[in-house]
Formats: structure tokens, C-alpha cells, sequence
């Protein structure tokens, strides 16, 4: 495949960018930086993958590109992380800095590196199904080993429209324990809400279509009046009879859910009359 020829640099353009995979977060990065005017190119790990760059009109990435990048940004799961930087070391510049995009990872995954150079970590707090997928408006977490790359690494999420948190190396695995609780669970939690709503004889589909607007309520709730305000439910009122009779309809394993989130949600809810909080409390246990 002829490559494209690009127009030079000018002298202040943002960095040259490689981004070794082209699945969703990768293509979400690519096509988010592509739009902002910088400089990336990409390159893919499977033909479907270079297809769908192709399709989106992102550069293939190069032997060239990859020695003049300033960035490479391994764009794969936690588990080819090493085997992307073994793949693509030797061929970068001696001064490319290496980012992950796990949660996950601390940056002493790098220690296998045969090269001294810089390396980070650039880990979208999104929920990202589809490349197409905009970053813009949602935080990233950053880490660095080096001064010069995290200004880099802020100047990128600037161009993704992104709010930049810094996360302790030493706190990374709570950190995205976090994070998977607040995206995919949560799509677990709700696909919980719908076999409900199957157990009282509603479709699956028509339980969905019911439920996502609720749910959306939920988080704006939260959004406006944080967490303890943006609560509702039987929790909330003291209704010990509505929440025993939802024990009552719900089959073991999610009752056991149900009692587990209402702990939770009693928590939240500090003022309660003492032999209510009692109530829930032994019901709850």
C-alpha cells in the first residue's frame, strides 16, 4: 500500500504519534488526536485493523515513523503490553517515550525495556465500545517517569478535550477497581435490573428500553446533588416492607446482589430513626 505523503512540520506542531493497535481505545486516541492536528499514525495488529484505519483514513505507520516518534502509545490489553514494546523497541528512536493505556499496569512493567527512555501510562476514564467513540469531556489518568513526557502527556489529553487526575503508582489497582465498578459492572448491575424485571414476566428488550432512562435519571441525580442526595429507593424512605418483599421476589443470586447494594445504599443514608436503620440492618444481613 502507497503511503500518503504529509505535509512538513511546522516548527511548534504537536508531537509525532504511533499508536500500535487500532481497536477502540487505539482508534478512539487516533482519530480523537487526527482531529485535534496532530500527527499520528497507527499501526494495527490484525487485518481487520488496518482496514478500519484505512476506512477512517489514519496514516499506517512506517519503519520511519516509528524512529522519528516522540510518542508511542501501546494501545493493546494488559496481557501484550511487553510483547508490543518487544515488538516495536528496537525500531523507535532512542528518545520515543513509551505509554501504556491500562488502569491496571504500574510503569514498572517497562522494567523489561532494553533501552533507557521515558515511559508513562495514558488511561482514558471512558467506556469505550466503538473507535468512533469522542474522549472528549471525560478524565484521563496520567503517570510518568519523566517531567518532560507528563507535559506531553497533558498537552495530549488538552487535545482530547480531557480533565487529566494523577493516580499513585502504589494505589493503581484500587484505582481501576474503581473504575471497572463505575463502567462494566455498572452494565452488569443493570443487565441484574432487567433478569428483575424478566422475573415479573417482561421481555428482556422491553425491560432495557425501561430501565436505561432510569438509570440515566440516576446519574443525573448524582450528577447535580452527589452521591448521598442523588439516592433513591426503599433505602432511602425506611420502607422495610417494600425492601423484605423484594427479597422475597427475587431468586438467591439476586437477592444476594440486592443485599449487598442496599448495605451499601444504607450506608449513604445517615438519618434514618434509629429502629428503622435496625430493621434494614437485620433484614439486610
Amino acid at each position: 500500500m502507497k503511503k500518503t505523503a504529509r505535509k512538513p512540520a511546522a516548527p511548534r506542531s504537536p508531537p509525532r504519534v504511533v499508536i500500535v493497535g487500532f481497536g477502540r481505545v487505539g482508534g478512539a486516541l487516533a482519530l480523537g488526536l487526527k482531529a485535534g492536528g496532530w500527527d499520528v499514525a497507527v499501526l494495527p495488529r490484525s487485518a481487520d485493523s488496518v482496514r478500519r484505519a484505512a476506512a477512517a483514513r489514519v496514516f499506517l505507520a512506517d519503519h520511519d515513523d516509528l524512529r522519528a516518534a516522540q510518542i508511542c502509545i501501546l494501545a493493546v490489553p494488559d496481557s501484550a503490553v511487553v510483547p508490543a514494546l518487544e515488538m516495536v523497541e528496537e525500531d523507535l528512536g532512542p528518545s520515543t517515550a513509551i505509554i501504556h493505556c491500562s488502569g491496571a499496569l504500574p510503569l514498572s512493567v517497562f522494567s523489561v525495556a532494553r533501552t533507557r527512555r521515558a515511559f508513562g501510562s495514558f488511561h482514558p476514564l471512558a467506556a469505550v465500545s466503538d473507535p468512533h467513540d469522542s474522549l472528549a469531556g471525560h478524565t484521563v489518568a496520567l503517570a510518568s517517569t519523566d517531567r518532560k513526557l507528563h507535559a506531553l502527556l497533558d498537552a495530549m489529553a488538552t487535545a482530547l478535550g480531557m480533565t487529566a487526575l494523577e493516580v499513585p503508582e502504589t494505589g493503581r489497582a484500587a484505582y481501576h477497581a474503581g473504575a471497572v465498578l463505575s463502567a462494566g459492572l455498572m452494565v452488569s448491575l443493570l443487565d441484574a435490573a432487567v433478569s428483575s424485571l424478566e422475573e415479573a414476566g417482561l421481555k428482556r428488550e422491553d425491560a432495557l428500553k425501561a430501565l436505561l432512562p432510569l438509570s440515566k435519571s440516576a446519574l443525573r441525580g448524582v450528577e447535580h446533588r452527589g452521591l448521598e442526595k442523588g439516592l433513591t429507593g426503599p433505602v432511602v424512605r425506611g420502607d422495610v416492607g417494600v425492601v423484605q418483599a423484594h427479597l422475597e421476589a427475587l431468586p438467591p443470586e439476586l437477592g444476594s446482589l440486592y443485599r449487598l447494594l442496599s448495605r451499601r445504599a444504607l450506608r449513604l443514608t445517615p438519618n434514618l430513626p434509629p429502629e428503622t436503620r435496625l430493621a434494614l440492618e437485620r433484614l439486610l444481613a
